[in-house]
Formats: structure tokens, sequence, C-alpha cells
């Protein structure tokens, strides 16, 4: 029995069909969703969403949000997503780049606002990057 998905961003729907698995980025880490499972509210961070409608797996980039479970019926609202198949991999390598390097440069320094909008850049770049295929090493 398959799982009816809805991943809905405020200006668009990004995914509205049937899958059989889901991976979602969870505030608590990785969650995984089947058929059948238990009703669910969940705080979504940046990250990659996973979803399995067929045999293979497709990437979906989150901007956080939450996430509804119940019924067989999953609801994705975030602030922003994009299907890792439409996002270029060479832009989004550079763009990772780019926010590392934005980063390294705030971490070392004492403003603490600025620290945070680099990481939430970082976290949106690392996502987008992964989404599209890339692979980031630790």
């Amino acid at each position: 029995m398959a799982l009816t998905l809805k991943v809905i961003t405020p200006d668009k729907t990004v995914w509205n069909d049937k899958v059989e698995e889901i991976v979602l980025p969870s505030t608590t880490g990785q969650l995984g969703i089947l058929s059948g499972h238990a009703p669910l509210l969940s705080a979504l961070d940046i990250g990659v969403m996973r979803i399995r409608p067929g045999k293979e797996w497709k990437a979906i980039a989150l901007m956080g949000g939450f996430a509804e479970v119940e019924n067989n019926e999953v609801k994705v609202l975030v602030n922003g997503a994009e299907m890792g198949e439409t996002i270029d991999k060479a832009t989004a390598k550079a763009e990772f780049d780019q926010a590392q390097s934005r980063f390294q440069t705030a971490d070392k320094g004492s403003d603490r606002q600025q620290k945070f909008q680099a990481t939430q850049a970082l976290k949106r770049a690392r996502a987008r990057f992964q989404a599209a295929g890339g692979v980031v090493s630790i």
C-alpha cells in the first residue's frame, strides 16, 4: 500500500503523488515513513528528503518546515523545496564552496548573527548540492 505525499511551499506544490517510502530530515535526525505509520507531527530541518515512488529514489532539497503523517497521507509544508533532478550540480557545488568559505570566515569572528546566517546559508547550499547528487565529506 502506497503513501500519498504532498510537498507544499508558499508558492507551489513540488510533489503531489503516491510513494512507497519517505526519509525526512527531521530536527532530531532522519525519519523513515512507510505505509501504516502512526500519526505524527514533526519539525523538519534544512536537508534532503528522499522519496521512492517506484524502484528508484528521488531527492528533494527542503528548506525547513513541518511534516504531518496521518492515514497514509504525508503533508510536508516547507519554506522552500526543489527536486534534486532540476538542480544544476556544478552551480550547486560552487554555491556550496562559497557558503563554506563564508561560514569559515564568520566562525572566526565574534558576530553571533553573522555566524547564524552563515550556518543557515551553508545548510541550504549543502542540501541543494546533495539533492543534485553531490557528495559532501564530513
